[in-house]
């Protein structure tokens, strides 16, 4: 085991997020992650302290490090500002967001859960290419907005949800598309996959197609028979959100954004901000999200121990925040995992 640390930037963000964090950092802490942290602020704490919800001193860390860990971000509203975690992507080519589903508490409407999501995340509609037109007198009588795919685009998505689900030992890839109505941009997304699979991951791994509609659907009627999905930038922020409510909400529910040389792992929930600085926030999304950054790093072994730590607590030794029917504080929930840890 190597003891050389690797340098990673910590954005704990806002609302609840440095409570969620310092609970992280704790548990991180016991388990002996090999991170060495430079703290950064970003979002609204970014605007309070340089006027900037990104400042340059965070990119500048992101920039050296090409790691990051990062809490909710909030947007303050007005002021033209744009989504911080937007930008991000932007700024460093994060073009695969990944977001596993996994059934972590039983009792819930699904059992067994345990789906994975690929987003390409930084084309599709989400470019923000729009404009209004003008007509007799009102300024936003036509509102329009371009989406954008390329082929690049594709191929670099496609080819991260292939290769990580071979490498992870999946059994399906499918490609979630509209292309039946939306022809162009969704077509050539389709039709890159078939091309990708046919050229180098036939009897590979297995390949299915199915519209986005459809598969909304399918995924509240019957979720097992799904696997990986692969999608565009919107489809994606859609379903994404749609299998964090099968195993509980996004409480439960982490995420990362990778690039061909960065990459950002997070809690996708909000800030929360109507129980910041009570002490009841549960932390298990951007402990999850954490376990994925030692994945990345080559550190399976202790992505497991701190994926397994959180398996016992919540199911052995019963002990859950408040949204999870328990009444563990922060505090409480991350002292039982560093327990387990150390055990």
């Amino acid at each position: 085991m190597s003891a050389t640390l690797i340098p990673a930037t910590l954005i704990p963000g806002d609302g609840i997020g440095p409570e969620i964090t310092a609970a992280t950092i704790a548990v991180l802490d016991a388990l002996g992650a090999p991170f060495q942290w430079e703290t950064h602020v970003a979002g609204l704490a970014g605007v309070t302290a340089f006027g900037d919800p990104l400042p340059q001193a965070t990119l500048d860390s992101i920039e050296r490090t090409r790691l990051a860990l990062k809490g909710p971000l909030e947007t303050p509203s007005g002021g033209g500002y744009r989504s911080s975690n937007v930008r991000l992507r932007e700024q460093f080519q994060l073009y695969a967001n990944l977001r596993p589903a996994k059934s972590l508490v039983p009792g819930g409407r699904f059992e067994n859960i345990d789906l994975i999501l690929c987003r390409e995340n930084i084309e599709g509609l989400y470019m923000g290419y729009e404009h209004y037109i003008p007509i007799d007198g009102d300024p936003h009588a036509v509102g329009m907005s371009t989406g954008i795919n390329t082929r690049q685009g594709c191929r670099n998505i496609l080819k991260f949800a292939f290769e990580y689900a071979i490498n992870k030992g999946r059994k399906k890839v499918t490609v979630v598309h509209k292309a039946n109505i939306m022809k162009a941009l969704t077509g050539i997304f389709l039709e890159t996959a078939q091309e990708m699979h046919e050229a180098h991951y036939k009897g590979k791994i297995e390949f299915e197609q199915v519209i986005i509609d459809a598969c909304a659907m399918k995924l509240v009627m019957n979720p097992w028979q799904f696997d990986v999905l692969v999608t565009t930038n919107l489809f994606g922020d859609i379903l994404s959100d749609e299998i964090a409510g099968l195993v509980g909400g996004l409480g439960m529910a982490p995420g990362a954004n990778i690039g061909a040389d960065a990459a950002i792992f997070e809690a996708v929930h909000g800030s929360a901000p109507d129980i910041a600085g009570k002490g009841i926030a549960n932390p298990t999304a951007l402990l999850m999200a954490a376990a994925m950054m030692l994945d990345h790093v080559g550190r399976t072994e202790l992505g497991d121990r701190l994926r397994q730590a959180i398996d016992d607590v919540l199911n052995k030794d019963n002990i859950r925040t408040g949204d999870l029917g328990g009444k563990a504080s922060t505090d409480q929930y991350a002292k039982a995992l560093v327990a387990r840890i150390k055990g």
